[in-house]
């Protein structure tokens, strides 16, 4: 059987989905539900479901990002939202990053009985028979993971990241963080930034605060140091390395040099 997850903050919307769709018409069952976007993306994780229905606008989910996620780790999931939000623009995104269908609530009964119809054709095209079996182990990091053939989802994965490391460079930062932000796995994320950006997370990282410490370098009443801190590292001797690694002089004779 085809395994069905719903992602809905309304328990009633799940409620409705779960009984009044004659799911066994299309051989599908619903294995499991979720009520925002964190808890969605962990039972996707551990269940591995075939289909998901969806709404975008949950507590703690960006919409768009979890659709990107789920398509770049997922690839052979099949996706529909169901959801309140009109916007036409949005839904042109979502579907250029994997979405099946997308569906306006209150959506009828010949909507969704399209949707699935579609969504288990389409897994049927891909080979994928849909057997019943008990939730899936978790997996370990970059076990079972495979990077999604589209790379518009994993652009859109990349660029979250990026800005986010961009917005949040003075800190300490972990990939794990950035990960989290992007609702993918460590390993998944640090795939997607060597093939995209072609550089490591510390590497880039690294480069984001170089560029800014260049920057308060051109402020003479700045010391070395704090320019250290105020870029985020922790360590004036690791920030030196870094510096002269990145720009091959030290941080004082680039400020010399400007």
């Amino acid at each position: 059987m085809y395994r069905v997850m719903l992602v809905d903050d309304e328990p009633i919307i799940v409620e409705g989905l779960s009984r009044s769709i004659p799911w066994e018409k299309w051989n599908c069952k619903v294995v499991a539900a979720a009520h925002n976007g964190l808890e969605g993306r962990k039972i996707i994780e551990t269940y591995r479901p075939d289909i998901v229905f969806m709404d975008i606008c949950m507590p703690e989910m960006d919409g768009l990002a979890m659709i990107a996620a789920i398509h770049s780790q997922f690839p052979d999931l099949e996706v529909c939202v169901l959801t309140g939000y009109r916007d036409f623009e949005y839904a042109k995104e979502a579907i250029r990053l994997g979405v099946t269908r997308f569906l306006l609530k209150p959506s009828d009964m010949g909507e969704l009985e399209e949707a699935i119809e579609t969504m288990c054709g389409n897994l049927k095209k891909k080979g994928i028979r849909g057997e019943e079996q008990e939730p899936a182990r978790e997996k370990t990091e970059g076990e079972s993971e495979e990077l999604s053939q589209s790379g518009d989802s994993g652009s859109f994965i990349v660029k979250n990241a990026l800005a986010y490391i961009e917005e949040n460079y003075t800190r300490k930062l972990t990939l794990g963080e950035v990960a989290e932000k992007t609702y993918v796995s460590q390993w998944h994320l640090s795939k997607l930034l060597n093939r995209h950006a072609g550089q490591s997370f510390s590497d880039i990282l690294n480069h984001v605060r170089i560029e800014h410490a260049k920057e308060l370098l051109r402020d003479p009443s700045l010391r070395i140091g704090e320019i250290s801190e105020q870029v985020g590292f922790l360590d004036l001797a690791h920030f030196s390395r870094v510096f002269k690694k990145q720009e091959g002089v030290t941080a004082n004779e680039y400020r010399n040099k400007i």
